[in-house]
């Protein structure tokens, strides 16, 4: 048995919670890695897997053994990085997965070539995709998120910026049902949702120290913020939005915002990456990109 291959083995699993998934990650067999766990527990004299027919899980002892190796591995790859180029200068593909509405009508995007001029050793393979991807599970070293708390506690979240919201519809549609005064009026107007972000079924309202929750329905879901723009625009229900999203809209008139008097609850924009003692320096370097770029709106 070799003993670090196996270490790597059995802390991709512990991780990814199957033995296929780890295999995909290693590019190894499943039968190839459930053999090295089985030999490393045969090492150790001590079951470190719980094994079903969908899902391996830490026991006890392995959750115990996870948490020693981990410390010890991600030293081990700090120790080799730091006699590699890649410690001295960001290098190599960087994998980035962002929203795509987002990343296009922010900055972000406008300002990638220039970082890229920066650093030429470095390739940004930047995915943009109106989903939430798996960092770990789909072998991404970074991705950006709007949300409202972090799902995954193994993760890093760097603050970058918030994202103010509006309830906001058309003049025609406002003339036709009636512009809302209260959010509980919402429970009777046709209001498109944002099925991607975290309040798609329940929009939150603040006034004072009165807070209010308002389940919300209508007659079109979708995962696209501009999708929603759209909708609005043509007259088809209100909507909760970031309101850089519908500037010119508002500017111009062709979408009006209601329930001015209470703050709709606003989500942050966050930095994702796998938790490691010490970044490796592209995934450092675009951190502080992405701080440079969008942290004056924050």
């Amino acid at each position: 048995m070799d003993r670090l291959t196996a270490l790597n083995i059995f802390r991709r699993v512990a991780e990814l919670g199957s033995f296929a998934a780890a295999g995909r990650r290693l590019s190894r067999s499943p039968a190839g890695i459930s053999k090295n766990v089985a030999e490393l527990e045969a090492h150790l004299g001590v079951r470190l897997l719980n094994r079903t027919t969908r899902r391996v899980s830490l026991t006890e002892a392995g959750s115990l053994y996870y948490e020693q190796i981990a410390r010890i591995l991600d030293d081990l790859d700090v120790a080799d990085s730091s006699l590699g180029p890649l410690q001295q200068a960001p290098a190599g593909v960087l994998r980035v997965s962002a929203p795509a509405t987002f990343a296009i009508l922010s900055p972000l995007t406008r300002a990638i070539p220039a970082f890229l001029e920066r650093f030429p050793d470095l390739t940004l393979d930047l995915r943009l995709e109106d989903r939430r991807v798996d960092i770990v599970e789909e072998g991404f070293d970074l991705a950006v998120r709007a949300m409202d708390n972090l799902e995954d506690s193994s993760l890093v979240a760097r603050k970058l910026m918030i994202t103010p919201h509006v309830v906001c519809a058309s003049p025609a549609y406002l003339a036709r049902f009636g512009v809302p005064e209260e959010p509980g009026d919402l429970r009777r107007h046709n209001c498109v949702q944002f099925t991607l972000s975290g309040h798609s079924d329940e929009w939150v309202f603040r006034r004072g120290d009165r807070t209010v929750r308002v389940p919300i329905a209508g007659r079109y879901r979708v995962t696209s913020s501009v999708a929603v723009r759209d909708a609005l625009c043509a007259g088809f229900g209100l909507s909760l939005i970031p309101s850089t999203y519908v500037e010119g809209e508002l500017a111009s008139g062709a979408l009006c915002t209601v329930l001015k008097d209470w703050a709709a609850v606003d989500l942050s924009v966050y930095a994702i990456y796998p938790s490691r003692r010490q970044m490796v320096p592209k995934v450092r370097a675009f951190v502080d990109f992405l701080v440079d770029e969008l942290g004056n709106q924050t």
